[in-house]
């Protein structure tokens, strides 16, 4: 039975706990079980919540007592480690914040506990949630349950890998660029990047550049984190980018009164080319939409294809968060790793080359904002490239070198944008890995993103496989 409960997706969890089906403390077992076998060979979970067995029995003793139950009630969660736990250490990746215990929860987590969830652990991020692979100084390296010698991406990737391997059903974590979306598609998971402002930031760290991080969940399957997301969101009234109501409909299990239109795009698509296996499972998924009823035509957005992303991402991000990583760093560099290094020494953006990036998002939301006239949603890779083996070497796509940076490419447009974006598996590499496939739509427009992805997910040939770990 043990081996069954760390397969199943959170939503099921749940209801057989309410069913009196399964015990609470069962699961929680089953989970810390699960992870005294396989986190040594991860090291996805850094640190296990004390009384979550505790917590467990007092989830038990209510299901027994006919409590009302939350829709999470009894369900283990974990949270990245950038993301603040009550009475939880939370050390963000880095020697200088090593004994870390904050006072109190981020709103999501607090959100999650309401809905009845239990902490049962903390995961690996880099340091200060910035990079694109998971290593550091205090808590090491993370490994990809598919294959131990790729990387889960980053930064949260100790989320994605913890999820994928059976650690937690159900994870919160954060993105800037790609840190939901792409450790999602490496690990051949869900993650959901709401409209920016859906989930408060308040207790995540760094807080810069606010205008760009999303926290977000992650889970095996779509009505997971739609599940989260319906939980989470809405606003807290001490993140003042938090403003969007919080009535929503997640859009799962629902049919659209017309036909989605629904654009697709692969290679060209974005700035920088695209792997073929990566091109082909796009192709796959557009067809499938095509069988389930959809209107689907391959498109062209030229702004998207000649804008560097990563480049214009980076020249404002860097001037915004230097400053923060200046003041925490002091002191300490000798504590530093490699990715809060690059920032540090990076030389400031001249105010021409800021306002031009400025310009080049406010061009990205344009081009948006037309092409969603004509099309609910967008098709796309969520990484140009599968994962690829651990250390940031520049890696070949297509017959083209390119830097590991790359690999955000097709995320940082959403990013930059504060657009809905989700990451799902649809596809496998000759290498017998995850590749993924990318849903946007407009601002706001959450249930149709979440509706295509649990459509796509009914059809989807890689449904429910899980490592071999």
């Amino acid at each position: 039975m043990t081996n069954n409960i760390v397969k199943m997706d959170a939503t099921r969890i749940a209801q057989l706990i309410a069913q009196r089906e399964l015990s609470p403390v069962e699961v929680m077992q089953a989970h810390l079980d699960r992870i005294a076998a396989v986190n040594p060979k991860l090291n996805a979970i850094v640190t296990l919540a004390d009384g979550a067995m505790d917590s467990a029995g007092k989830a038990e003793a209510a299901v027994m007592s006919g409590a009302q139950l939350g829709p999470l009630h009894g369900v283990p969660f974990t949270v990245k480690d950038g993301i603040d736990t009550a009475g939880v250490l939370t050390q963000r990746a880095s020697p200088i914040f090593r004994g870390r215990v904050p006072d109190t929860d981020a709103t999501v987590v607090a959100r999650l506990k309401a809905a009845g969830a239990i902490l049962i652990a903390k995961t690996n991020p880099p340091e200060f949630s910035y990079s694109i692979e998971t290593d550091n100084l205090l808590t090491g390296q993370t490994n990809n349950p598919w294959n131990l010698d790729y990387t889960p991406g980053g930064s949260s990737g100790g989320e994605s890998a913890a999820i994928a391997a059976g650690m937690s059903p159900l994870g919160v974590g954060s993105d800037l660029s790609i840190s939901l979306r792409g450790p999602a598609a490496h690990t051949g998971i869900v993650g959901f990047k709401a409209t920016h402002g859906r989930m408060p930031m308040t207790g995540h760290w760094p807080r810069v550049p606010r205008r760009f991080w999303h926290i977000g969940p992650m889970a095996r399957s779509v009505r997971d984190v739609a599940l989260a997301y319906s939980l989470m969101a809405g606003p807290d009234g001490a993140d003042g980018f938090s403003i969007s109501s919080p009535s929503l409909d997640t859009g799962v299990g629902t049919t659209s009164t017309r036909k989605l239109r629904v654009g697709w795009m692969a290679s060209p698509g974005f700035f920088g080319p695209i792997d073929p296996e990566v091109v082909a499972t796009v192709k796959a998924a557009a067809r499938a939409l095509t069988n389930a009823g959809y209107q689907v035509e391959q498109v062209r957005l030229p702004v998207v294809e000649q804008t560097d992303a990563n480049s214009v991402l980076w020249q404002l991000q860097q001037m915004e968060s230097q400053a923060e990583f200046e003041k925490v760093t002091a002191g300490h560099e000798a504590e530093i790793f490699r990715h809060a290094k690059l920032v540090l020494d990076a030389p400031d953006t001249p105010i021409a080359d800021f306002v031009a990036a400025e310009q080049a998002i406010e061009r990205l939301r344009d081009t948006f904002a037309e092409y969603f006239q004509r099309y609910d949603v967008l098709l796309c890779p969520v990484t140009p490239f599968p994962a690829t083996k651990h250390g940031l070497n520049d890696v070949v796509v297509d017959g083209v070198t390119v830097s590991p940076f790359h690999v955000m490419s097709a995320t940082s447009p959403f990013s930059l944008t504060g657009m809905p974006a989700l990451s799902m598996r649809f596809g496998t590499s000759r290498d017998g890995l995850p590749i993924g496939v990318q849903i946007v739509s407009s601002w706001l427009a959450e249930s149709t993103v979440l509706e295509v992805a649990s459509v796509l997910e009914d059809v989807s040939p890689v449904r429910n496989l899980h490592p071999a770990i």
